[in-house]
């Protein structure tokens, strides 16, 4: 039976002050003077931002992690007037940021000026009616996802657990295809909204002094916005042909299973097929593209059951890679409060979720466990989040931020990859190591998470981009959405679709205005750290086979660059943990570099492309 990997991709929890949707009131004092402005002024409404914006994050993070822990129209009317409140002030900040920007303030209090302003991934209008509007869409559009159902008639209804499930072990075409109707049924009904949406960010954006909503959230990285659309071409380019023959390795091997009249040579691989409801993540379908003697000798998920794993252990086992390393164990309120059994009497957001609830003790993490090897690298990768956050926390309230968002997902990620069968044998999850003739089918199992993902990370947000600037217009949403699919992943719909469907709404992401780039960097960034940690503890040996496990070394040298948080510029940050200021792809390049030499072997008399 296939066991399942990443549903999704993780998502750090919302952050209510500078990061990801802004909230507060309006602010009132020094900004609102007529006369020149000061650096003394601009000194003062900083500390008077940050400390508002502080407040009401406080308690908008509150209110939003009752909404996700306890859906009903009671909690969705709560949260979204809690973000109400936030956003006009954070809007109004925003807007008064610029009156200083001759001034020849300090630099940090420049770079907090610089951060109101590149605040808000959902700039509201200033017409308040139309900052209600815009708070009670947001907030709906995530709660219809969190909701969501497929309801076969005469059986059970389905949410998207139950689906993914499906779509992760099933091997029959018509059940994979039902499935994945199913749940892109839900999201049709956003697509008013989403327009609605995009029309109220772009104008609050235009209100900033940007041309639209992807200008501002490509703003927020240091570079002008379209050096940063050139940096991610960049990447994408260093990586591609990488992708590529997976592609094709793998298109060849579901032609075998299916027959070429479900998967055509040479043609875009139907997205149902893939293991994933998104075609984002390609593991499930490692049994049937492994290599013949590509055995480890055990499977994780049933190592972890025999071992009496609970869902409690599971984020046991998390918190004491981070220990090893030489960070303090989580806080006891962590135990108390986060939320890690999925309850049987209410509704709730399963996005796996990590959040730090009043910037400074009080982290939690929000998940629907499962005793799985999915699982254990998510609480992995969510607890990066936590001891992040717990690193940075002794900054100033708008520094207490990853260098850059594509940092905070690429930091548990990074963790992710010392998941090694070295590692498991210490844990005493396995009995011995594989020998080193297994590391093709090791490395193509990671590759069908990690390599298959990119081209997904980065087309999310080229399509969003597109979308803001009018480029993609309301009629041609899905018809785009597809294209942009096949042209970055080569893949392509499992039945015809048309303008009536919205089938970006049924990704978390976009229903939950999470910017997507992140992603992307962060399964960049997860290789490079990798690698400059793997050489600061002395792990020799292929790259694939390293785990920083018990290396204080490793630990400091990381925690060095956590405890930066947003203070600096992210290339700053970088420098401290591998000596470049520069993103580098070649990081995955190495890590993956037996595994590409093996697949361009196979490949050989395929026609690769699409």
């Amino acid at each position: 039976m296939l066991f399942r990997r990443h549903l999704f991709h993780r998502v750090l929890a919302p952050s209510f002050g500078l990061g990801l949707l802004a909230l507060a009131s309006a602010p009132v004092g020094a900004a609102d003077s007529p006369s020149a402005p000061t650096i003394e002024e601009a000194t003062q409404f900083v500390a008077e931002a940050e400390q508002h914006l502080t407040d009401l994050a406080l308690e908008a993070q509150r209110a939003d992690w009752v909404k996700q822990n306890f859906i009903t129209s009671d909690t969705e009317v709560l949260s979204a007037k809690a973000g109400e409140r936030a956003v006009i002030a954070a809007v109004e900040y925003a807007k008064k940021a610029p009156r200083y920007d001759g001034l020849a303030v300090p630099a940090d209090v420049r770079r907090k000026l610089e951060f109101l302003k590149l605040s808000l991934v959902v700039p509201a209008p200033s017409d308040p009616k139309k900052t209600t509007e815009l708070s009670q869409i947001t907030a709906s559009l995530d709660a219809d996802y969190g909701r969501g159902k497929y309801c076969p008639p005469g059986k059970e209804c389905l949410d998207i657990e139950k689906l993914s499930d499906i779509m992760d072990q099933s091997l029959v075409p018509a059940e994979l295809l039902e499935a994945w109707k199913g749940w892109h049924a839900i999201a049709p009904p956003m697509k008013e909204r989403f327009t609605r949406y995009v029309e109220l960010g772009n104008e609050g954006a235009r209100e900033l002094g940007y041309k639209d909503m992807g200008a501002l959230w490509r703003s927020k990285y240091d570079m002008p916005a379209d050096d940063f659309a050139k940096e991610v071409d960049r990447l994408w380019n260093q990586v591609k042909p990488l992708y590529d023959q997976l592609h094709c390795y793998v298109r060849a091997k579901l032609v075998a299973k299916y027959g070429p009249d479900v998967v055509k040579p040479g043609e875009p691989i139907p997205a149902h097929l893939l293991g994933n409801m998104w075609a984002q993540d390609w593991s499930n379908i490692y049994p049937l593209v492994k290599p013949p003697t590509a055995d480890p000798g055990y499977i994780l998920t049933d190592r972890l059951k025999a071992k009496g794993t609970t869902e409690i252990g599971m984020v046991k086992y998390g918190e004491a890679f981070f220990t090893s390393l030489g960070f303090a164990p989580l806080p006891a309120t962590f135990w108390e409060r986060s939320l890690i059994v999925q309850p049987k009497d209410r509704e709730v957001v399963c996005h796996a979720s990590a959040w730090d609830i009043d910037n400074e003790e009080d982290l939690r993490i929000k998940m629907c466990t499962q005793v799985n090897a999915e699982d254990f690298s998510t609480i992995h990768h969510e607890l990066g989040h936590n001891f992040y956050q717990r690193a940075y926390n002794k900054q100033p309230s708008f520094f207490r931020d990853s260098a850059n968002d594509g940092f905070h997902e690429a930091v548990g990620d990074t963790i992710a990859l010392s998941i090694t069968p070295e590692y498991l044998k210490k844990l005493g999850l396995i009995d011995t190591v594989p020998d080193p003739s297994k590391d093709i089918g090791l490395l193509l199992d990671r590759a069908l998470d990690k390599v298959a993902f990119l081209p997904f990370g980065l087309m999310v947000d080229q399509w969003r981009w597109k979308v803001f600037s009018g480029e993609i217009t309301p009629d041609h949403y899905n018809e785009t959405w597809w294209q942009l699919r096949e042209k970055y992943q080569g893949v392509q719909p499992p039945v015809p679709r048309t303008e009536a469907d919205f089938d970006p709404g049924a990704k978390y992401h976009v229903a939950a205005s999470v910017p997507y780039t992140r992603y992307f960097l962060a399964a960049i960034l997860q290789f490079q750290f990798h690698r400059a940690l793997c050489q600061a503890a002395g792990v020799e040996g292929p790259l694939n086979r390293c785990s920083i496990y018990g290396s204080k070394v490793a630990g400091a040298k990381l925690e060095k660059m956590l405890a930066m948080g947003a203070s600096r510029p992210w290339p700053d940050a970088l420098e401290a943990l591998t000596g470049s200021r520069q993103m580098d792809a070649t990081a995955i390049v190495d890590y993956f570099q037996p595994l590409l030499v093996w697949l361009k072997d196979q490949n050989k008399g395929q026609k690769c492309g699409w």
